[in-house]
């Protein structure tokens, strides 16, 4: 795999964890059977690949209707991206992709949650949507644009087959497990959104690039 398909990988994993975010998953269906929470684990995968191949497509369309450069977006994405990895690193939920405490209060019953909150915003956020559209930008060669779509797929399928198996798992994962997976996965987003501000500076201040 190359640099673009491992740094797209690292990133997506990174935001959709679906390991760091069985736990949500789990409590948003509580009280749901597991037949239930099975569909809505298969209406979620169905959402967010419906999203994500919106915005894989459309995103930089989209950024060019309001005259907004992918280097822009690129630097706004990676502040926003850099809040979600330094939260993740201490521990927090940040409320862009997680909802304050009054939107959580109005979350749907258990069978209604596939997508809100569970697709948008915990999964398809803008971390994730940032993402989505950064790289989407730098796929400039087939190979790229089919390690894209390769690495998107396989994002989705693991998102159902975890979330397929969530009560079997949540009884397995531990809490300490998924506080360093979350810490771990923190650390990686904020060095990606790093790279993605630096690169994005670049570009709009070339004086910057020496």
């Amino acid at each position: 795999m190359d640099g673009f398909a491992l740094k797209f990988a690292g990133a997506l994993f990174a935001i959709m964890n679906p390991i760091s975010n069985l736990p949500v998953f789990l409590s948003v269906t509580d009280g749901a059977t597991r037949a239930t929470q099975r569909q809505i684990a298969l209406k979620l995968a169905l959402y967010v690949g419906v999203m994500g191949t919106v915005f894989g497509i459309f995103g930089n369309a989209v950024l060019t209707i309001f005259g907004i450069s992918v280097d822009d977006f690129r630097i706004a994405g990676g502040l926003v991206v850099l809040l979600l990895g330094l939260n993740m690193l201490s521990g927090q939920d940040h409320s862009a992709h997680y909802g304050t405490k009054d939107e959580k209060a109005d979350y749907p019953d258990a069978a209604a949650v596939a997508f809100y909150p569970l697709t948008f915003p915990i999964l398809m956020g803008p971390g994730t949507i940032t993402t989505l559209i950064v790289f989407s930008g730098q796929a400039q060669s087939p190979a790229d644009t089919l390690a894209y779509w390769l690495v998107f797929g396989v994002m989705v399928a693991g998102l159902a087959m975890v979330f397929w198996f969530a009560g079997d798992i949540g009884k397995r994962l531990t809490t300490t497990a998924r506080v360093i997976m979350g810490r771990l996965m923190g650390m990686i987003l904020a060095a990606i959104a790093v790279d993605m501000i630096t690169t994005g500076l670049k570009v709009t201040l070339p004086g910057l690039a020496g």
